[in-house]
C-alpha cells in the first residue's frame, strides 16, 4: 500500500511504495531528499543523511542460523576420532615393528649359532651377568655398540654401565616415550622381556634350538611387552613364565607377582612368537591359553582365535 509523504521543501504530496518505509527518497516535484515515514502519517526526522536506510534487522533469523551451524559443528566433532587416537595407532604399529626387528635378529642369531640366544650368560659362579639383548646387538645393526661392551665385567660394571643410556630405540616402546615417562633415570629401561623358565624359550644359560619348540613356533611366545617392570636393557632379568597368570593393560604397574605381560597401549599388548610374527593379546585371553603359549613343549592345544 503506498505511503503518502509531504515534501518539507515544496509542500507537494508524493505517494511512495511501502517498501521504502523508513528510508529516504527524492521528491518527484522538486527533486530534493525527503524522508519516508514508517507508515502513513508517521514521520522520520530529516537528519540530512541521504543514504538509504535499512529496515529492521532480523536478529532472530541470524541467531537461528548461528545455532544451527554450531550444532552441525558439534555433531561433526563427535563423529571424528580423538586427536590422540591416530597417533597412538601409529605408536602401536611402531611397537609391533620393534618386536618384528627383535624377532628377525633372534632368528638370524639362531642361524648363525644353531640356537636361540640364552636369556643370560653366567659368571664363574653361575650368577646371571650378561643379557640376550646384548648378544643380538650385531643382528640389529649395532655392531659398534656391541664391540664397546665388555664381557670381562658384569653388565653393571664401571665400563658397561656407561653404555646403559645408549639403549637402541628398538628396545623402547614409542608409547612409553610419548607418555613423558622417559628421563635420565629411565632412558635405559627396556619395554620388552623374554619369556624364561624351565619350559620356556630359555631356561637360563642353556640355549634352545628351533627344533626344541615342539609346540610349534607359531604357537610359542618368545618376547612380550613388560611396561613398568623397570628392567635395564643391559640387565640379565626377564619374565618368568611360571609367574605370569594374566595380561595387564595400560597401567604399567606391577603388584604380585612382580612381572607379567603389560603395555601402555589401550586394550592390548604386543607379543612376539618364535616364528617371528607379532600378535596382540588382551585381558580376555584365558589363563590356560596364555600358559600354553608360554611353553615350548607343553603339548597344549592353543587357539589363535583369542589373539588379534
Amino acid at each position: 500500500m503506498p505511503i503518502r509523504c509531504t515534501c518539507p521543501h515544496c509542500s507537494e504530496a508524493t505517494d511512495v511504495a511501502d517498501h521504502y518505509a523508513g528510508q529516504t527518497v527524492h521528491c518527484s516535484h522538486c527533486g530534493k531528499v525527503i524522508a519516508v515515514p514508517l507508515s502513513d502519517g508517521d514521520s522520520v526526522p530529516d537528519d540530512g543523511d541521504v543514504r538509504p536506510r535499512r529496515g529492521p534487522r532480523r536478529w532472530s533469523t541470524c541467531l537461528m542460523v548461528l545455532l544451527g551451524c554450531l550444532f552441525v559443528m558439534m555433531v561433526i566433532a563427535l563423529m571424528l576420532p580423538p586427536v590422540g587416537a591416530p597417533r597412538e595407532a601409529g605408536r602401536r604399529v611402531q611397537c609391533k615393528n620393534n618386536l618384528q626387528r627383535i624377532g628377525l635378529a633372534m632368528r638370524n642369531y639362531e642361524q648363525a649359532h644353531g640356537c636361540f640366544p640364552p636369556y643370560f650368560i653366567p659368571d664363574e659362579n653361575g650368577k646371571p651377568t650378561h643379557s640376550w639383548r646384548v648378544l643380538i646387538l650385531p643382528f640389529l645393526g649395532e655392531d659398534r655398540l656391541y664391540k664397546q661392551y665388555r664381557f670381562d665385567e658384569p653388565w653393571n660394571g664401571p665400563h658397561n654401565k656407561e653404555l646403559a643410556s645408549r639403549m637402541p630405540a628398538v628396545y623402547r616402546c614409542p608409547t612409553y616415550a610419548a607418555m613423558s615417562l622417559s628421563d635420565e633415570a629411565t632412558n635405559s629401561l627396556t619395554s620388552y622381556a623374554m619369556i624364561v623358565g624351565p619350559h620356556a624359550i630359555s631356561g637360563g644359560p642353556t640355549p634352545h634350538k628351533m627344533s626344541d619348540v615342539t609346540d610349534g613356533l607359531s604357537n610359542t611366545i618368545m618376547v612380550v611387552e613388560c611396561a613398568g617392570a623397570g628392567i635395564n636393557w643391559l640387565e640379565p632379568r626377564d619374565l618368568n613364565a611360571e609367574e605370569i597368570t594374566n595380561v595387564r593393560i595400560g597401567s604399567g604397574e606391577y603388584k604380585n607377582p612382580p612381572g607379567g605381560i603389560n603395555s601402555y597401549h589401550p586394550g592390548v599388548a604386543n607379543t612376539l612368537f618364535c616364528d617371528g610374527t607379532v600378535r596382540a593379546v588382551d585381558q580376555s585371553v584365558g589363563e590356560k591359553v596364555l600358559k600354553g603359549m608360554l611353553t615350548i613343549d607343553g603339548g597344549e592345544s592353543v587357539s589363535m582365535d583369542e589373539l588379534r
